[in-house]
């Protein structure tokens, strides 16, 4: 069974407190203002950070494009038959869902979607019923997306599992950290990576915390949890808004561009490949993240 961080004792990297997350500890936040915000983020995880030098890097992923292949039209229409299914009438095509993706978060990208176009007139009236409606609405998306996952019709992106080995091979901690929900999550890990992996990866996932990409939380999470220093973690993500989540959380980040963020702007990212690569088209391993690791450390 695959190891679930939601009930894990944790002690705070800033302020020492038992049970207490760091990300309560850093300053909200702003999407808006990216540049300048997420530099003093960062620069604060900086100096809460351990003195010492894990002995590798930890590696940390993101779900969904970084993990498996989604094409644009499959993705879309496991969008639209949820909405159908609820009788909205709505339908997201392309160029609209790739627009949606830059907001973390299934729900919260629904919610934006509907406070931006307008209800639906069977949507319910009040903020608390729009939430429950669009919680169920967001588990039926997940149904359709667990079913194929289950029927291996997403499979994983070349390399995933080649640099997933190398890093348990060694004793290098994995975790996936996602806004997407963590039944999803765990399908994804559990029957694409198998179960054996599956019980050495730690996932972060869904509404673990209160605020998601590109707000640095879930990445803070992670490094609290698992007890290492953010600046020894290396994460794999695929977009702009994972990209600011792992720098503001005073991270290495890797990133493999997908369909959807082939041109978003990853300026600040530390590299950037089509994919993580298998032989005979490696892209990077475990040596490289590990590399990467160096040149913070050298002054």
């Amino acid at each position: 069974m695959k190891r679930s961080a939601s009930n894990t004792p944790t002690r705070c990297f800033r302020c020492g407190k038992e049970g207490h997350m760091s990300y309560d500890c850093l300053e909200k936040f702003n999407p808006q203002n990216n540049d300048r915000r997420s530099t003093r983020s960062s620069a604060k995880v900086n100096n809460m950070a351990a003195e010492t030098v894990q002995e590798g890097p930890e590696i940390m992923m993101t779900v969904s494009c970084t993990l498996v292949i989604e094409t644009k039209s499959l993705k879309t229409n496991r969008l639209r038959r949820a909405l159908i299914k609820k009788e909205l009438g709505v339908s997201w095509d392309v160029e609209l869902y790739g627009e949606l993706l830059k907001i973390g978060g299934g729900k919260e990208r629904m919610t934006a979607y509907f406070n931006q176009t307008g209800w639906p007139a069977k949507a319910p009236k009040t903020d608390e019923q729009r939430k429950e409606f669009i919680a169920s609405l967001h588990k039926r998306k997940t149904e359709l997306f667990m079913a194929l996952i289950e029927k291996k019709l997403l499979p994983l992106r070349p390399g995933v599992q080649r640099l997933i080995d190398e890093a348990l091979g060694k004793a290098v901690k994995v975790a996936v950290c996602s806004t997407s929900n963590e039944k999803a999550v765990s399908a994804i890990v559990s029957y694409l990576l198998g179960p054996d992996r599956a019980e050495r990866i730690t996932i972060f996932a869904g509404d673990v915390v209160p605020r998601k990409k590109p707000d640095p939380a879930i990445y803070i999470l992670a490094a609290t949890t698992l007890g290492v220093d953010p600046q020894s973690c290396v994460v794999v993500e695929d977009s702009t808004i994972g990209l600011a989540a792992a720098k503001a959380a005073g991270m290495k980040c890797i990133v493999t561009k997908s369909g959807y963020t082939a041109e978003e702007d990853f300026e600040t990212a530390d590299a950037v490949f089509d994919c993580i690569g298998d032989p005979p088209e490696v892209r990077f391993d475990l040596d490289f993240c590990a590399n990467l690791l160096q040149k913070q450390y050298v002054s």
